[in-house]
């Protein structure tokens, strides 16, 4: 198992090998070509750091939609300071419309996973655009990309491709509900499953980023349903259990928080969801659209050896294009319309550029070496933070897992959102602004994962931990 550093968690740093999944993947396409990096670094060093282009951008931005924004972390509400407009992305890097240049660790909010407008599959994508965008109907791409999924997630025997992680857990919990007949779920503090009406309680993500534990617009008809507790929280959920019995369709959950920030689940934890689910004919869902293909080629599932019943994925599986997924077992997905009489549908699902992208992400995914590397950075790059932090005499904590890394200014432990919402987020809004100027972009919230990716160097990660030190000094 790969280290988990800090965050209630310290096991033994390690080199993370991938754990043989309960599938096989020997009929899969792999290559056998020694895993190389080759991204370069290069920075002017004498560049004035300004941001004019994108102010101007942004203001006018702000007459045309809301905030500015489509998505509502983008407008820097929590770090404060100008957001700034990307113009390209290429490997590990971006670069804005007034020409600075990042080292990107939010990654496209985790797909960039083999870096940004990779070669081969912009190639790929330009030789399937020929043929058209979008069918509304089968294409044979769907069938490989879903048996890709299903040979990799161990739950999953048969997939429903959607457009986005909102769509995709909008679907399952539908499909929880009916084929189980109970309406209740569980939900955990600072899990945040996508934007639809039963979900945004207590929700993590962009709604704990703007201070706002509901949104107005959701009627109590839509949560009255949805039971919340505490991540890692047993005893609670024994009581909602108690509380609640026979009718809880399903729990689910983030097996690894990415959306409060990065907090792994304690040990035992899920294997108690597994038990107390099955207990009570309850059903649960891992939502991997963070943790899939990125904790481990089989996800958090293959990684931490528990099979949920159902699982959501998204990011990855697109290759930087939108979609989204949800899978389980077989007897639960024959529910699905047109075998089953739970409807759910979408035009463009299983478009054929979503599709290409997500085959050639998977393909460079099995190659050998892959989360070795991503392991190997990933250590280096968080504690070598948390390193800088404690050397320049700040309260912080931090951890990661194979791709994916958080930290938080506060002593720690964290082990929920309770614990997340500890963190001076006022320092991490001055660190955060230091470092875009270091030439370094973080997720522009405190309580947001961060990701790493196969296109990033060890140059890359020494230039973060330089910088990282020199802010940290100066704020």
């Amino acid at each position: 198992m790969a280290a988990i550093a800090g965050v209630g968690i310290t096991c033994p740093s390690k080199l993370y090998s991938p754990k043989p999944s309960s599938k096989s993947h020997k009929n899969l396409p792999r290559s056998h070509s020694p895993f190389v990096v080759k991204m370069a670094v290069s920075f002017d060093e004498n560049k004035t750091y300004t941001l004019q282009k994108s102010e101007e951008a942004f203001t006018k931005a702000k007459e045309l939609m809301p905030g500015g924004v489509n998505s509502p972390v983008r407008a820097f509400k929590s770090v404060g300071g100008q957001p700034i407009v990307i113009d390209s992305v290429k490997g590990s890097h971006m670069w804005d419309i007034d020409g600075n240049e990042y080292i990107d660790y939010v990654g496209s909010w985790g797909p960039a996973i083999i870096g940004h407008a990779d070669d081969e599959v912009l190639a790929a994508l330009a030789e399937t655009m020929k043929k058209g965008t979008s069918f509304g109907a089968p294409c044979l791409l769907e069938n490989t990309l879903a048996e890709m999924v299903i040979s990799a997630v161990p739950s999953i025997e048969m997939v429903r491709f959607v457009n986005s992680g909102t769509e995709a857990c909008m679907g399952v919990l539908r499909l929880a509900r009916a084929f189980t007949g109970k309406q209740k779920i569980i939900k955990f503090e600072g899990c945040y499953h996508g934007h639809a009406d039963p979900f945004l309680v207590k929700a993590g993500s962009g709604v704990a980023t703007l201070g706002l534990p509901d949104s107005p617009g959701v009627p109590k008809s839509a949560t009255s349903d949805t039971l919340t507790s505490p991540y890692n929280d047993l005893e609670t959920i024994k009581g909602l259990f108690e509380a609640n019995k026979g009718e809880i369709a399903a729990v689910i959950l983030e097996p690894v928080v990415g959306n409060s920030g990065f907090i792994p689940p304690n040990p035992g934890f899920l294997e108690f969801l597994r038990e107390i689910t099955k207990e009570n004919d309850t059903l649960l869902i891992f939502d991997e659209v963070m943790t899939g293909f990125r904790l481990a080629y089989g996800g958090a599932q293959e990684y931490f050896k528990i099979t949920p019943d159902l699982t959501t994925l998204g990011k990855v599986i697109g290759g930087g294009l939108p979609v989204g997924a949800y899978g389980g077992r077989r007897d639960i997905m024959e529910m699905v319309a047109p075998a089953g009489p739970m409807y759910q549908a979408g035009t463009l699902s299983g478009n054929p550029l979503a599709m290409t992208a997500g085959i050639h992400t998977l393909k460079r995914l099995m190659q050998p070496g892959s989360y070795e590397y991503l392991d190997k950075i990933t250590s280096e790059l968080t504690q070598g933070i948390i390193a800088a932090g404690k050397k320049t005499g700040h309260a912080i904590c931090g951890g990661y897992i194979s791709g994916m890394f958080g930290f938080f200014f506060t002593d720690g432990p964290v082990h929920n959102f309770g614990d997340a919402k500890k963190s001076d987020t006022a320092k991490f809004g001055r660190f955060y602004r230091g470092m875009l100027e270091e030439g370094v972009y973080l997720a522009p919230s405190q309580f947001e994962a961060g990701f790493t990716g196969l296109a990033h160097t060890t140059e890359d990660i020494q230039r973060t931990i330089a910088a990282a030190e020199k802010v940290l000094r100066e704020i």
